[in-house]
């Protein structure tokens, strides 16, 4: 699914032809994700792996969730799991996902939405394929991303947002040759929905083959691209770029991204997501679903959550239990 599906898109806001003196960011770095299984099962690629952590600051982690075309009884979710430290971000582009917490947020998701959960002080989370899914199959492919939280709100109320792909600011390059859809942040003067602790922004953007894009980019901002699929370049110097590789950039005022000329038959386009923040730059503890900025809070948060003081299932779940699975997309303490 590309960033924007609309019937006429002549009547899309355009993104400005930089000014002159513009400093157009550099390629640091690409590194290609590797693959993996997470939750019951369901197949992933590690977007941010071999990523210095301070080279990400805000975020933390993130997953490509598929793309995959599954057979009927094949959909996969996660078993009701622990938060605490951070927000996870989940955007679905194609297919639909349920989810639930234990501070009373959830829905279902789909084609375009975005799920945004703030865990705070701590919640238990399950998400999954809703029943019909799973017994038809089909397609599915999303994003999920981990943004830290200062020390300062780690232990806020955890709070929901449902974000309809309707309510994302839609945009294109002065050349209609990219299309853009604005999650959260600010893009030349145009706000996405996302309501967000640490100052970022998130982009889905379609560039066509052969097409440029010089995307306008606060420049107190670190910048990441990750590739969902498609080839191309990016930055000034045009480092190549394909399905599932993520550029880190250098400082400036523009990121740009060159659509390939030459794409696959299965990926008309470039379909990339781009990533920036004002970092935090605090302490990082963090093991499985708990992140932390001591190894003492992510000792402490996994005795809250056995003592089950992140919260209990909902009893429309079946069972009120005091804890759930701890099993988490990444590890480390420092």
């Amino acid at each position: 699914m590309p960033a924007v599906t609309v019937e006429d898109t002549t009547t899309l806001a355009r993104v400005p032809v930089p000014a002159p003196g513009t400093v157009r960011r550099r390629t640091r770095s690409v590194t290609t994700a590797p693959s993996g299984l997470e939750g019951e099962g369901f197949p992933v690629r590690r977007a941010f792996a071999g990523v210095d952590l301070r080279d990400l600051d805000p975020f933390i982690h993130m997953d490509q969730m598929g793309e995959v075309e599954y057979a009927p009884g094949e959909p996969k979710g996660t078993s009701w799991h622990p938060h605490r430290g951070f927000e996870t971000v989940t955007y679905i582009i194609d297919g639909t996902f349920e989810h639930a917490d234990s501070h009373g947020g959830g829905g279902t998701i789909s084609n375009g939405d975005t799920q945004w959960m703030t865990a705070g002080g701590g919640v238990l989370h399950i998400e999954r394929p809703p029943e019909h899914l799973v017994v038809s199959g089909g397609l599915f492919h999303g994003l999920q991303l981990w943004v830290n939280l200062p020390r300062a709100q780690k232990w806020v109320e955890p709070r929901y947002q449902d974000l309809r792909a309707d309510e994302s600011v839609l945009l294109a390059s002065p050349d209609a040759g990219a299309f853009l859809r604005v999650i959260a942040g600010d893009v030349a003067g145009h706000t996405g929905p996302g309501s967000t602790y640490t100052p970022m922004a998130m982009v889905h953007a379609t560039v066509s083959p052969g097409a440029t894009l010089d995307l306008p980019w606060n420049r107190d901002f670190n910048a990441l691209v990750y590739v969902l699929s498609g080839t191309g370049s990016v930055g000034i110097d045009g480092a190549p770029v394909r399905t599932g590789q993520l550029a880190v950039l250098g400082p400036g005022d523009t990121v740009t991204i060159n659509g390939a000329v030459h794409q696959e038959s299965r990926t008309p386009a470039l379909d990339v997501v781009v990533l920036g923040g004002a970092p935090i730059r605090e302490p990082i503890a963090m093991y499985g679903p708990f992140v932390m900025n001591t190894r003492q809070e992510v000792m402490d948060a996994f005795t809250d959550h056995q003592a089950g003081r992140l919260g209990s299932i909902p009893a429309s779940y079946g069972r009120r239990i005091p804890h759930a699975d701890v099993r988490g997309e990444t590890g480390q303490v420092s």
